[in-house]
């Protein structure tokens, strides 16, 4: 049989082949194999290799398209770079908010749809853009050891009003002279946190963030817990905590700080994330810091960013297995809080209504910048005026008279 017959004959039976049914094909390729010679494996793959006009692609078929993408990683910057599983709970309530010319329905109801997996995975090459690195601050107070207990971790927090506190340096790659300092106060049950910018960590700026923070809470406190550091075991965080407000008062234990895991989470999520680890050293950086925190970003992570909490962690073998509960954001968990009286709801709703996350992450962006700039002048007028005065005095210095 010749080449040409072959292929006139493949040809005359390639259509009939595909287009018949189960019993039919076994027919045709006894038929092609009596005929031809060609083994059955063979014969099969003669008859597809003319058929199909293209290679079909292994795995699941695309679900969300590139368009999609696009908004998804927009989201992600707005959002504050959170995680995906906070997204999947974030992107309902950001929706109703979020404006874009290319957002229709259809990349709506796509980006609905995506699993914190899905996320992670299409987010997985842009996020290596953006890496950040780490340092520690505290002095320790020997004085209070016997006056602040320890706290006893054994029980989680079952309703608002059990805080923890804790202060990061933004002192660049010394810890030595005075520098700006952030204090940040949260809440084991909700996740509420409230920061404070302050000019060094002595005289009353503590005291001043503790009272800002405990005013801004949306709830009483009940009990306040913090590291053994200097800037919180003195007679005046005492006093005014023990005494003036009637707080139970204590401290972690030394060197363990897992023990306030949950203020040294936000440590990193609510100070690190937006002002880094650069060195602020001029006592005007605070006001703006403080209007950064205050009007806009804890507004925005407390309503809008959504927050896990673990629910059990369990060793098995060289293995932890750990548990989280679904993603909600602090207003939500104060809001489901059957210890929160209906009034405090209420102004709270009222609070909320009157925010836009969109609205507030562009503010948020806006100030920071005005403050890099400022942050800049200042730098810059300081080393302007060390030059001046360092020429000015090598004018006056007497040159040595010669021998």
């Amino acid at each position: 049989m010749t080449l040409e017959f072959k292929t006139q004959y493949l040809e005359a039976i390639r259509n009939r082949y595909f287009n018949s049914t189960k019993k039919g094909k076994t027919q045709i390729l006894n038929e092609l194999c009596n005929v031809t010679g060609y083994s059955r494996k063979h014969a099969i793959k003669v008859l597809t290799t003319g058929h199909m006009t293209g290679r079909k692609n292994s795995g699941r078929t695309k679900m969300y398209s590139p368009e999609a993408k696009i908004q998804l990683q927009k989201l992600w910057q707005i959002m504050g770079q959170v995680c995906s599983k906070k997204m999947v709970a974030a992107i309902p309530i950001w929706l109703n908010y979020y404006q874009d010319k290319d957002l229709c329905e259809l990349i709506r109801a796509e980006l609905l749809s995506m699993s914190s997996a899905t996320i992670d995975r299409y987010l997985k090459t842009y996020r290596k853009q953006f890496l950040r690195r780490k340092r520690s601050g505290t002095r320790r107070s020997r004085k209070f050891n016997n006056i602040i207990p320890i706290k006893s971790f054994d029980q989680l927090a079952s309703k608002p009003g059990y805080i923890q506190a804790d202060t990061v340096a933004h002192c660049g790659n010394s810890v030595s002279g005075l520098h700006v300092w952030s204090m940040t106060i949260t809440d084991e049950y909700s996740g509420w946190t409230e920061c404070r910018a302050m000019w060094g960590k002595g005289g009353g700026s503590p005291l001043d963030a503790i009272h800002y923070a405990f005013s801004s809470l949306p709830f009483k406190a009940i009990s306040f817990n913090s590291d053994n550091g200097s800037e919180f075991l003195n007679d005046g965080i005492h006093a005014y905590i023990c005494n003036q407000q009637g707080i139970q008062f204590t401290r972690s234990r030394p060197y363990k700080k897992n023990d306030n895991a949950f203020v040294e989470q936000k440590n990193f999520t609510h100070v690190r994330e937006i002002f880094g680890y650069d060195r602020f050293e001029f006592k005007e950086l605070v006001d703006p810091m403080n209007e950064i925190y205050g009007k806009y970003f804890c507004a925005l992570h407390n309503f809008f960013i959504p927050q896990q909490k673990l629910i059990s962690k369990v060793r098995v073998g060289s293995k932890y297995i750990k548990k989280y509960d679904k993603a909600k954001t602090p207003y939500q968990r104060v809001m489901e809080s059957a210890d929160i009286s209906k009034h405090d709801k209420n102004l709270l709703q009222e609070r909320f209504e009157k925010l836009n996350p969109v609205i507030l992450k562009a503010e948020i962006d806006r100030l920071y910048k005005n403050f890099l700039k400022f942050n800049k002048k200042l730098i810059q007028d300081r080393d302007d005026l060390r030059a001046f005065y360092q020429e000015r005095s090598a004018k006056f210095i007497p040159k040595p008279k010669a021998a």
